[in-house]
């Protein structure tokens, strides 16, 4: 069956996280994803305990369906390489601190030049241009200057580290996806070749809008964990059960408000779902008098916008995800299937440098010229 990006050819410098999320969903979606990484040792991600199969099971679940070239790009004949997959590619994704790409000579001015149809995708902290382009980041600190870090935690005990990473996902991954494709399609209408200058920071801040539009008009809606959508109210909260376990509580709507005061035994507490902090010490009381389980058949059968909160280990076992299908084994590696995945085989995530000899032999290399590349130390030997 064809995928929807059959014959699209990525070629991806990036490392980490980001970039390479970003060409995990465009290579689920069908595009050959070929992955260039540094001779010595290769995307740093590989070695991200624990490991499963000699490299890290981070690196693994996110570099699915991927080819590996391995190339020195601090050599003339490395960069040359380079340029000739890049030559071959639909899009070029890379996630340096701005300007390196240039230095190499293969930034985007250098290779729309010889293509002007080429996709040009920098994913970055800070974005390519502006007072902070060169400073050094990661996901907590673009959080920090989107105000995104601020919302999430309360008053007492002040911003909290999140369990994920937006702005590496969301705000860089996410958006670096949309506009290749929405670049190719504008390619496809004869609009040629584009450069996508891709902000982590700016991704995050886009997620901000809500609370900047509300902080504007009154600063006090988006205090500290006191905003309705933060923490601030009864009806959306994460309560404590009887024996340490949490729920998430969200019956926003009056009529889920209801029945959850209904389902709890506090009718009494029906005027207070938006009231003041009363209410959370009220529902705070009640949901500690059960344990996890008990609450856990409560609200079972209930359609109140109540659930409890699991663990990785135990979402892997939930009846929604089974019944969706949204988990799969690939090379004894546990993977998630993404909301866009189509039904398709999946390759698992290539050793360093594993397909370098047959892709450069396809781009027309001879075997004199890889023994020469490995000799002056452009590929691995």
């Amino acid at each position: 069956m064809a995928l929807p990006l059959d014959g699209i050819r990525i070629v991806d410098f990036s490392r980490l996280l980001p970039g390479p999320f970003c060409t995990l969903l465009l290579g689920d979606l069908g595009a050959e994803v070929i992955k260039v990484e540094d001779t010595k040792g290769g995307d740093y991600a590989r070695y991200y305990p624990p490991m499963v199969n000699e490299s890290g099971a981070f690196f693994q679940a996110i570099n699915r369906n991927k080819k590996s070239v391995s190339l020195n790009l601090k050599t003339s004949e490395g960069v040359e390489a380079a340029k000739r997959l890049v030559a071959s590619a639909d899009v070029v994704l890379e996630s340096f601190r701005p300007g390196v790409m240039d230095r190499l000579g293969l930034g985007y001015e250098a290779l729309s030049e010889a293509d002007p149809n080429l996709v040009f995708c920098a994913i970055s902290g800070f974005g390519a241009t502006g007072p902070l382009k060169d400073r050094a980041g990661h996901d907590l600190t673009y959080m920090a200057l989107s105000g995104m870090l601020h919302q999430n935690g309360s008053a007492a005990a002040g911003p909290q580290v999140p369990g994920f990473q937006l702005a590496d996902i969301a705000g860089g991954a996410l958006y670096a996806a949309l506009g290749i494709v929405t670049a190719l399609y504008a390619r496809e209408r004869g609009q040629g070749g584009q450069f996508l200058d891709i902000s982590m920071t700016e991704g995050a801040l886009s997620f901000a809008l809500p609370s900047l539009a509300s902080a504007v008009v009154e600063p006090s809606s988006v205090e500290q964990g006191g905003g309705m959508l933060t923490g601030g109210i009864a009806a959306y909260n994460v309560y404590e059960t009887k024996d340490g376990r949490h729920f998430a509580v969200s019956p926003l709507e009056p009529k889920f408000w209801a029945g959850f005061v209904a389902a709890v035994g506090a009718p009494e507490l029906i005027g207070e779902g938006h009231g003041p902090e009363e209410g959370k010490v009220k529902v705070a009381e009640i949901m500690r008098s059960k344990t996890f389980e008990e609450w856990t058949e409560v609200f079972a059968a209930l359609d109140v916008c109540v659930e409890p909160i699991y663990g990785p280990l135990e979402v892997l076992e939930h009846e929604l995800h089974k019944a969706r299908n949204c988990f799969f084994q690939l090379a004894g590696v546990q993977q998630v299937r993404t909301p866009l995945t189509p039904e398709r085989e999946h390759t698992p995530a290539p050793g360093l440098g594993e397909h370098t000899g047959e892709i450069l032999v396809s781009l027309g290399f001879s075997e004199s010229e890889l023994a020469n590349l490995a000799e002056v130390g452009a590929i691995t030997a």
